[in-house]
């Protein structure tokens, strides 16, 4: 089984090379550990070789560059706004398969086949096991709480989490209602916005805060390693609900790109993706949820609770991304 990981511009000549007939390449905002059990079955049981360029930023900048050159195929990433993004500049192509509209339920697509939806996340509370009773955060509109005011640790309010979050508020309260509920929660700030989801856990480890904001998985990435398994098993998970619906969640998800080169052997790869058995391994490795029919989380990540996700049209939610980072410049959230 062929695995090739490619860096800087060294990475992209090489992939430029790859483009035979048994072969697929892709970009990924997935780290290359996370993804290799995936492309590793998928070459086992076809014979197609995958390629993986991983970016840490700037993917749509660099596909924008290459232009009809490119030599990617798919797009791997995380977040319904880069998947937006990605659509929005005219990078990917329509896709239409059976077998990946059996696999993915259509809250989790495109309506046109531009992007597919392969595992969900939510962006639950993490809260003090000693400093916050059970049941004390209910829905996202309680964080605008006075109550809470100097406990709640969040990440930058620029960041792509938390801009999908507000997108989500916009979509249900309206920009007005969600410029002040936004407003509420900086009053509430226990410190400046900063660091990643696993800082804000252990600032709450460390009594700076009391809750955060944070991705499910990161539990998971905790557990695993030593130094961090005291900071999550310092929080409990607590799951949200946006007043009248559900929890927050984002997707990952994978596109074909427009000027892909091995166009089949794209779609092979997307339809294998979305299957059960790929989006087991994948939500396993990644601690999130699979969406196919019939799947199931990990045992570790069920045994954090069972939850009502959101039924946000995911695209409707993702337009709403520009208002979103305004509010959050106006009300100066990082400031």
């Amino acid at each position: 089984m062929s695995y090739k990981l490619f860096l800087s511009s060294i990475m992209a000549a090489s992939i430029a090379t790859a483009g035979l007939a048994d072969e697929v390449n892709v970009y990924s905002y997935r780290q290359p550990e996370l993804i290799k059990p995936l492309t590793d079955a998928f070459t086992a049981q076809t014979g197609i070789n995958v390629n993986v360029a991983f970016l840490n930023k700037g993917m749509i900048e660099r596909l924008v560059a290459e232009g009809d050159r490119s030599p990617a195929d798919v797009i791997l990433t995380v977040d319904i706004s880069r998947l937006a993004g990605a659509v929005e500049a005219g990078l990917t192509q329509a896709v239409q398969s059976d077998t990946m509209s059996a696999n993915v339920p259509a809250d989790f697509r495109d309506p046109d086949g531009h992007w597919w939806g392969l595992t969900t996340r939510a962006r639950i509370i993490y809260a003090s096991r000693d400093r916050v009773p059970e049941g004390e955060v209910i829905t996202y509109e309680d964080l605008a709480d006075p109550k809470w005011e100097g406990r709640i640790c969040t990440r930058s309010g620029t960041h792509a989490y938390t801009l999908g979050l507000l997108s989500a508020a916009i979509q249900h309260m309206g920009e007005t209602g969600a410029k002040t509920w936004f407003e509420g929660i900086k009053a509430n700030l226990a410190r400046k916005p900063q660091g990643n989801d696993r800082a804000q856990i252990k600032a709450i480890w460390a009594g700076e805060c009391d809750i955060a904001l944070g991705n499910t998985y990161y539990m998971g990435k905790m557990l695993g390693d030593p130094e961090q398994v005291p900071w999550a098993t310092s929080v409990r998970l607590d799951f949200p609900v946006f007043e009248g619906s559900g929890t927050h969640v984002n997707v990952s998800g994978v596109a074909m790109v427009k000027s892909a080169p091995n166009q089949e052997q794209a779609l092979a790869f997307m339809e294998f993706l979305t299957s059960p058995k790929a989006q087991e391994i994948y939500a396993e490795k990644n601690f999130e949820y699979p969406i196919a029919p019939g799947t199931n989380p990990s045992d570790l990540v069920a045994g954090w609770g069972s939850f009502t996700a959101d039924n946000l049209n995911l695209m409707e939610m993702a337009a709403h991304r520009a208002d979103a980072l305004r509010i959050a410049q106006e009300v100066d959230f990082d400031g």
